[in-house]
């Protein structure tokens, strides 16, 4: 139970969800968007969320839409973890979602919810970042798309009234190798210490990173470092130092160790993607 009460909206058009989002602000009631829920109520039983109105985008037909064509796959934000991991449409995406927390979990938590939410980890995002994919924000203009590396900045940078319908890929991302690793301190489901997914396009391999820093990230950099025709230890090495900083230092484990950790598991990466 939340310990305030909150006024419950559920639009059915993303023109009605809009409206509704700037006259709910003009009337000063706080409102934030909705589409799986469990962070707002996780959060909100620690008084850690501080609005006086929700708005449920499930009902609202562009959010839900998963449908693979020819030249794209659109993937929709209320979708939750565990219908994208059935469809399988995107393997790395399927890899990353069945990655989050516990299956009772995921069957609530949505991309959305996972990739815009207060929690840094944002594993979902990774896939999205590695394939160049668009996102579809949604606002009272209407909707616009942009290319996710052009709008995600340790978050996805939505303006005031702005939220998140879809991702579209390329169907030529889907079915490149992949690999996906996660790293947990303790349990199969407890947070992770570092998460890193790879994709491998004519050659070139890809690289994004989750729990190393306090928000996920693909660096050019340092897949430029690991990319290079040089034995492994000193691709790692050379990409290490493009980590953007601070790096994190909680009970889940220290700088230190996450470094340690990084380094293991890019060599993995290197050795088992150099085989493919």
């Amino acid at each position: 139970m939340l310990s305030t009460n909150l006024e419950y909206y559920k639009p059915s058009s993303i023109d009605e969800a809009a409206a509704l989002y700037n006259s709910l602000k003009e009337k000063e009631k706080k409102p934030i968007y909705y589409s799986g829920g469990t962070e707002i109520l996780t959060l909100g039983r620690l008084n850690l969320v501080e609005a006086g109105a929700v708005i449920d985008l499930k009902n609202i037909p562009e959010c839900l839409l998963h449908e693979k064509n020819e030249k794209k796959l659109i993937t929709g934000s209320c979708l939750t973890l565990t219908e994208i991991e059935g469809k399988n449409y995107f393997p790395l995406l399927s890899a990353a979602a069945s990655e989050v927390a516990d299956h009772t979990a995921r069957n609530k938590i949505t991309l959305g919810g996972n990739i815009c939410g207060q929690i840094f980890y944002r594993e979902a995002v990774l896939p999205f970042l590695l394939a160049n994919s668009d996102v579809h924000i949604a606002g009272t203009e209407g909707v616009k798309t942009y290319p996710i590396l052009s709008v995600f900045d340790e978050s996805l940078q939505l303006k005031e009234g702005q939220f998140l319908t879809g991702i579209s890929t390329d169907v030529h991302y889907l079915s490149l190798p992949y690999i996906h690793i996660k790293r947990r301190k303790q349990w199969e489901t407890g947070y992770p210490l570092l998460t890193a997914a790879g994709l491998k396009i004519n050659g070139q391999l890809r690289f994004a990173f989750s729990g190393l820093c306090p928000f996920p990230f693909r660096s050019l950099e340092m897949e430029l470092e690991l990319n290079r025709n040089i034995e492994n230890e000193e691709k790692v090495r050379n990409a290490i130092s493009y980590v953007p900083s601070p790096i994190l230092d909680d009970v889940e484990g220290s700088s230190a160790y996450r470094l340690f950790v990084l380094k293991n598991i890019l060599l993995d990466i290197l050795r088992e993607m150099g085989e493919r």
